[in-house]
């Protein structure tokens, strides 16, 4: 692996000396999907302070970017709403380990003058305002479902990634499974064209928000965590069985439990049957090389990645995020004990 170990020096005062003493510290570096920033920031906060020898840097830069560092051997693992598919795979090379880490949500957020909370959208509306079909706020289609709001003559402006995104897979495999004209004309996957005209692009989920908040009429796709902690006004969206619902832990764990089993080849869980199901829920995935270069480095992935799949789950809760079932950590548990050195 070309990338080499990162040493941090910190002073500390050694107990009663008064003489500061250094400790040399392991930094192990991962990068990829923004989806999982902020679950990743606080889990590998707390790591660091129960292992001061080894500190975790990651970089969000979306998951497109991640698989493409972690191909280029430049970081010890990468995280993406998507397993590596075949092409990513083979430029790889060596093999990999690919685990779901953390379940997540989508809100469908929206900033529209005089439009606060209690929104309604269905999944053909929103599959149709991102084909451009529906294309402005008081549409008879959105007005008719939503009859107390006064929604006003404005365009809408469809806000999306523009860097390859496990967050767009995610939603595309939405899309996809709620409209035959989205599957046919623009299909799934982390990079898509676009069809709406009034449309704008952020980097990360971030860029997303920012947009949204500067853009009046505007709506997009937004991992849950970043709606909340922005304060951001998301809609009800309808789901398979014709509820509405929020996204939260509770709607994402059902979505969730309807698929017991979850592989690299088979993880979708959007658009799921079942009456408190959200429809736009999807898992994470961190992923490794099966025999690391650096034995010594794959040795303390493999044991922060243990940690983060087993202890670490609770903190996922407190950032807005859903713990994994636990048939899916031992399936975790599994996987990560075929990593060997080489």
């Amino acid at each position: 692996m070309r990338l080499t170990p990162t040493l941090l020096v910190a002073a500390t005062l050694a107990c009663g000396s008064g003489v500061p003493t250094v400790m040399a510290r392991t930094q192990i570096t991962g990068a990829g999907s923004t989806f999982d920033y902020p679950f990743f920031s606080r889990a590998f906060r707390v790591y660091s302070e129960t292992h001061p020898d080894l500190v975790v840097s990651y970089d969000a830069i979306g998951s497109g970017g991640g698989i493409q560092q972690f191909t280029s051997k430049t970081v010890d693992f990468s995280a993406s709403d998507v397993p590596m598919d075949a092409n990513e795979l083979a430029e790889a090379k060596d093999p990999v380990v690919e685990i779901p880490v953390v379940l997540g949500g989508e809100a469908i957020a929206y900033d529209v003058p005089g439009i606060g909370k209690g929104l309604k959208l269905t999944r053909e509306m929103v599959a149709d305002i991102y084909l451009g079909q529906i294309a402005t706020w008081n549409d008879p289609a959105i007005t008719a479902l939503n009859p107390s709001m006064k929604l006003p003559s404005m365009p809408i402006i469809v806000v999306h990634r523009s860097d390859s995104s496990g967050t767009t897979y995610i939603f595309t495999d939405f899309l996809s499974h709620v409209s035959s004209a989205w599957k046919q004309k623009v299909g799934t996957g982390k990079s898509v064209t676009w069809p709406a005209q009034t449309s704008a692009g952020g980097k990360g989920n971030e860029g997303v928000v920012d947009l949204i908040g500067h853009l009046p009429g505007a709506i997009g796709y937004v991992e849950l965590a970043y709606v909340r902690q922005n304060n951001m006004t998301y809609a009800l969206l309808q789901n398979k069985a014709g509820n509405y619902l929020y996204p939260n832990i509770a709607t994402i764990a059902a979505a969730a439990a309807t698929k017991p089993n979850v592989t690299s080849t088979d993880f979708s869980i959007v658009d799921a049957a079942g009456p408190d199901c959200y429809p736009i829920s999807g898992f994470s995935w961190v992923v490794l090389y099966k025999a690391p270069d650096n034995a010594q480095r794959g040795a303390l992935v493999k044991q922060i990645l243990e940690w983060l799949v087993t202890e670490g789950q609770p903190i996922a809760q407190t950032v807005d995020y859903v713990p994994l079932p636990d048939r899916v950590r031992r399936e975790d548990a599994q996987l990560l004990d075929q990593m060997q050195a080489k």
